[in-house]
């Protein structure tokens, strides 16, 4: 399984939010490129990427900030936020990203992001954030009627094979992710599942992997030191 340490960006700063509520956001670094380093030491080969104002208002305000991951360099890079067009793909793309994450606009016009999939083959993610089990958008801000899963296994079905998949109400909370949501969502032929959310212990991670989940996002277990990044891959790869 694939681990995917995440970097969210505020402001130009990583920081970690609490059930995706921006007022209550925690500051970790100031400069984003000092953690990727140290998510290297510890072994990390892949970086989740989230432009939180991008995410938000639509903005490239943090493009900067992302272009300094990207150079960086030493890791596969998986970035979302904001992302509702064509040009925005090929930006990140350009800078090197191998793979652009599409929330938002994957819900509001499914089409495009299928005719991004297919343009882009391998390099289109879906990030399918859900409360209560209907999907959210505009950065978490507004829940649809639309049921989570069903749109996932009608991603899977036009071609987009890897969906992000978070819990809003256990994102940040430190207090587990939803293990039952997963479950669900391997049932869904051809579909690669990154889950995130709330992912606190080894024991959720070994759980994962042995459910046969594709990868998982470790974010705010990762800042508090509640999760050792090194061990965390270690265990990612079956060595643990």
């Amino acid at each position: 399984m694939e681990i995917f340490p995440a970097i969210d960006i505020l402001d130009g700063k990583a920081v970690r939010l609490t059930r995706g509520d921006y007022n209550q956001s925690e500051v970790f670094a100031q400069n984003p490129v000092e953690v990727l380093k140290a998510f290297k030491e510890k072994g990390a080969a892949n970086l989740h990427v989230v432009d939180l104002d991008g995410a938000r208002d639509g903005t490239l305000a943090n493009f900067p900030t992302i272009e300094a991951l990207a150079k960086e360099g030493g890791v596969f890079i998986q970035v979302g936020g904001g992302i509702r067009d064509e040009d925005r793909i090929k930006k990140y793309l350009d800078l090197g990203a191998g793979r652009v994450i599409l929330g938002t606009v994957a819900v509001t016009n499914f089409d495009f992001a299928a005719k991004m999939a297919a343009r882009y083959k391998g390099k289109i993610a879906v990030g399918v954030d859900a409360k209560g089990g209907l999907a959210a958008t505009e950065g978490w801000k507004n829940v649809t009627q639309i049921n989570s899963f069903e749109f996932c296994a009608r991603l899977a079905g036009a071609g987009i094979n890897t969906v992000i998949y978070t819990d809003i109400a256990t994102d940040g909370a430190m207090a587990g992710t939803n293990l039952g949501a997963f479950e669900r969502l391997k049932e869904i032929k051809d579909l690669n599942v990154i889950a995130s959310g709330g992912i606190s212990s080894e024991e959720e991670i070994k759980t994962l992997r042995d459910m046969g989940v594709y990868g998982a996002i470790l974010g705010k277990a990762l800042y508090k030191g509640k999760i050792d990044l090194g061990r965390a891959v270690r265990i990612g790869k079956g060595e643990l």
